[in-house]
């Protein structure tokens, strides 16, 4: 088998890490494994291993021609079976399989908030699934709209799983008080809903008992990010809330906290939770998308209404209060990502996928 991930950027992002965690994993299972960034690359470049077949279309079009014949000379060169779409990538594979029919689109829906939305809004993407042989989706919910409105019928859940390997990069030291420390993993940008983590950890009072929150993910210096840094310049919250924008070792950072956050208002399978898992981090997590089939309320996780400020405060408290629940959180959820999420279950899984 001979399958080809492609991906719009290899920026920092859920749908970027999975393009690059299914090359590498893939690349020592199957015959040839490849990965594509189309338009863009980024940090990610680095953690994509040596045996797997990488190419940079530097696409500047939304249809650009010669960007099209780069995809199919590579395609055709390694033989590929599989295109395997993430995202918005589905439509420059559908302008190959153009002009080289007998090629497989596999689409790949990483996108949660797709679920609230109409066919018109997705109308581009409805007409191009005529093209693919399968969709994969992150979710239920995901799996629920494509059944209802794709013309391909060929429909599977495949669940994320994030890499366990080590990691040599030890590039970030965060501050604040070792064993008080609380990490946000995510790009600052709706809906990922940091201002409520914000306005929780002011309304709790975390920095007079020496807590800090360390917010990790892309920052795009726009009005979302500024009202965030107007909350912490009005509060005097700067030495205890610290962007660091985007960062590559994760595992690094990680293994520097006591609590992982994830607020979002609208969310798909998010790695960053299968990230705080592995390193036994205690979460306190928005109960959207997959999120509440990830984090079993009270036994590996607490789960909060994102809506709610009482609900995500009350929820934060009890760890911030309570070692003893940290620490047994932190063991459970550890221990439900190594059996339900590992590399080994979910890529045996899409292999079958593919030959279905």
């Amino acid at each position: 088998m001979r399958v080809v991930q492609i991906i719009d950027s290899l920026e920092i992002g859920g749908a970027e890490r999975m393009a690059v965690n299914y090359a590498n994993a893939l690349s020592e299972k199957i015959e040839f494994s490849g990965i594509i960034s189309t338009r863009k690359e980024g940090p990610l470049l680095n953690q994509i291993d040596r045996n797997v077949a990488y190419l940079f279309l530097n696409k500047k079009n939304k249809i650009d021609i010669k960007a099209v014949f780069r995809l199919r000379k590579y395609i055709r060169q390694n033989k590929v079976d599989f295109i395997h779409a993430h995202s918005s990538s589905f439509f420059i594979a559908v302008l190959v399989k153009l002009t080289f029919p007998k090629i497989k689109i596999i689409w790949h829906d990483h996108y949660g908030s797709r679920a609230k939305e109409s066919k018109k809004e997705n109308r581009v993407l409805i007409f191009m699934s005529l093209f693919f042989y399968s969709i994969f989706v992150v979710n239920l919910q995901l799996k629920e709209w494509s059944e209802k409105n794709m013309l391909c019928k060929r429909i599977l859940f495949i669940p994320n799983f994030t890499l366990d390997r080590n990691e040599l990069q030890r590039t970030t030291i965060l501050k604040g008080t070792e064993g008080k420390r609380i990490v946000f993993l995510a790009n600052l940008k709706k809906p990922k809903n940091h201002i409520s983590i914000l306005k929780a950890f002011l309304n709790l009072k975390l920095h007079e008992l020496d807590w800090s929150l360390h917010l990790i993910g892309k920052d795009y210096f726009d009005s979302y990010s500024d009202e965030l840094k107007k909350i912490m310049k009005s509060n005097s919250l700067e030495e205890y809330i610290h962007i660091y924008g985007e960062r590559s070792d994760v595992k690094n950072i990680l293994s520097q906290v006591s609590i992982g956050i994830l607020a979002s208002t609208e969310e798909g399978f998010p790695v960053t939770l299968l990230e705080y898992g592995l390193a036994e981090l205690a979460v306190v997590c928005t109960n959207v998308g997959y999120c509440s089939s990830l984090i079993e309320e009270g036994m590996t996780g607490l789960l909060f209404n994102p809506y709610s400020e009482n609900e995500i405060e009350s929820q934060l408290m009890r760890l911030v209060d309570d070692n003893n629940l940290r620490k047994k959180l932190g063991i459970n959820f550890k221990q439900s990502v190594l059996e339900n999420y590992s590399e080994e279950m979910v890529i045996k899984k899409l292999i079958l996928a593919y030959k279905e």
